[in-house]
């Protein structure tokens, strides 16, 4: 069973095919093209060198967010006018459920962490286990110390005996907002905090294909026309609207609960 991944919603491009059990074709591109340049011919490329074609595909899985609001617009508009004429199935991946896949099977948090701007980061917690990864809590858009401080309290609580055992090591980081925030990582945590391999820091097509392909598995899919971004926090254009017309910017969609 094919099935696409692609992730837009940092300034990699990032798109795979997989199947039942392996990776059959992964692009990875880390350049200041940006993604409505590069997209669309990735795509042609990754296909015609795996030998498919899109009514090979089973479904397509994109990255939903949270990230860059353009990029995200981009991956899941392509994504939506490629299924719509095939009536291929589409699933949403959150964009740090994948990221943190990277991580495992690290045995203990993993702090998956994009840059967001405005000095905050996106993130979300995540428990590597022998099963697989559970997830610890919601996304959210937070300020980089606030984010140190809870890891900082739920480390503690792991020393009382409160958390899993697998809790009690140290914070793998990982994300394009490392290099960015890194000194003040090791400076609130020292050796509680570890850090991904370079290449494991960006989202790979490979974890949102994979993630979409076990939802397909079990028939689970989202319409295709309600599927929206997860963009966490208002865009600068709804905050930017909001204040010149003395409103609240509308409400985003925030991930669900563990």
């Amino acid at each position: 069973m094919y099935v696409l991944g692609i992730d837009c919603s940092t300034r990699v491009t990032a798109l795979a095919v997989v199947d039942d059990d392996q990776v059959v074709a992964e692009t990875f591109l880390h350049n200041d093209r940006p993604h409505s340049k590069r997209l669309l011919p990735a795509i042609e490329q990754l296909l015609a060198l795996a030998e498919l074609s899109l009514t090979d595909m089973a479904g397509l899985a994109v990255a939903i967010g949270p990230g860059s609001f353009t990029g995200l617009r981009i991956g899941l508009a392509t994504v939506k006018g490629m299924a719509h004429p095939l009536g291929l199935p589409v699933v949403g991946v959150p964009t740090l459920d994948a990221l943190a896949l990277n991580g495992w099977p690290y045995r203990g948090y993993i702090c998956p962490i994009l840059d967001a701007r405005k000095n905050e980061v996106y993130s979300c917690l995540y428990r590597g286990c022998t099963e697989g990864l559970e997830k610890v809590g919601s996304a959210q858009a937070v300020a980089p110390k606030e984010l140190l401080e809870q890891l900082r309290r739920r480390m503690e609580e792991s020393m009382d005996g409160q958390e899993a055992p697998e809790a009690t090591g140290p914070v793998l980081f990982l994300g394009d907002a490392v290099p960015v925030y890194r000194d003040l990582i090791e400076q609130s945590l020292g050796d509680g905090a570890v850090f991904a391999a370079a290449e494991t820091r960006y989202p790979r097509g490979s974890q949102v294909a994979r993630l979409g392909w076990r939802r397909l598995r079990e028939g689970d899919t989202d319409d295709l026309h309600q599927l929206t971004p997860m963009y966490i926090r208002p865009s600068e254009a709804e905050v930017n609207w909001a204040k010149k017309h003395g409103s609240d910017p509308a409400p985003c969609r925030v991930a669900p609960e563990a």
